[in-house]
């Protein structure tokens, strides 16, 4: 049985991460065009630094764990894979590093990682955990003045394309089964993923309340993640 999981901010919000965006659009009271887009960062580049060092900062404070469905997914990873069972693939469009922190070795992140930096001329990618600004230097370069500033959050920005779709795409058309968990269903390209899956593979969404998506799934389940997500996964590691 080949497995594809997506998950989305539901997952994470469990664990004390804030979702940012509120009902009218806004992240943390700024307009997703400010913090969120190419088009933002060059306009008002300490803007956009300081929105993403306060969401490191947090994601970074010891009161932020993996949660149990982060858990259970890892668990249930591992034992499907020790076991030969199939494929596994954990695709998520959150930025935190909670899905590795619980053990998972198959995932990828879509939207890029909040502890990474990336090189504006290079693209190089460099693990990173204290802020940035406009003048901070280049890790392999640090007293080239002309290189300061010349890094930006790893994360994929709106009008950006996202991480690894053809992999996505890949792992959705010999999916068997498909689990979205915690995602909104309106944002795309993920929101389009169950689409790409086969008609014999099951789908099933995981989420506190219907979504756009939801007709698209073969079984909807209404809770919390952290409650219906291993019970969901100790049923098919049952079978």
């Amino acid at each position: 049985m080949n497995v594809l999981i997506l998950t989305g901010a539901g997952i994470s919000a469990e664990s004390g991460i804030p979702t940012f965006r509120d009902a009218n659009g806004l992240w943390e009271g700024h307009a997703v065009e400010e913090v969120a887009t190419p088009q933002g960062f060059a306009r008002n580049p300490d803007l956009v630094h300081e929105f993403y060092n306060q969401r490191r900062r947090a994601l970074l404070n010891p009161e932020i764990q993996p949660n149990a469905a982060h858990v259970a997914l890892a668990d249930f990873e591992r034992e499907h894979l020790e076991n030969g069972r199939g494929d596994f693939f954990l695709v998520t469009q959150n930025i935190d590093n909670l899905h590795q922190r619980a053990g998972s070795q198959n995932v990828l992140a879509m939207h890029g990682q909040l502890l990474q930096v990336r090189c504006l001329y290079s693209e190089e990618i460099f693990d990173w955990t204290g802020d940035l600004s406009v003048d901070t230097p280049h890790p392999e370069d640090p007293d080239n003045d002309s290189m300061r500033g010349c890094l930006r959050p790893n994360v994929v920005w709106f009008g950006e394309m996202p991480i690894g779709l053809t992999q996505i795409e890949k792992a959705a058309t010999k999916a068997d089964l498909f689990i979205a968990i915690g995602t909104s269903g309106v944002v795309y390209p993920a929101a389009g993923i169950v689409a790409q899956t086969p008609p014999h593979c099951r789908r099933i969404e995981v989420n506190l309340d219907d979504t756009p998506a939801s007709s698209a799934f073969d079984e909807t389940i209404r809770g919390a993640a952290s409650v219906e997500i291993p019970k969901l996964l100790n049923h098919f590691s049952a079978m």
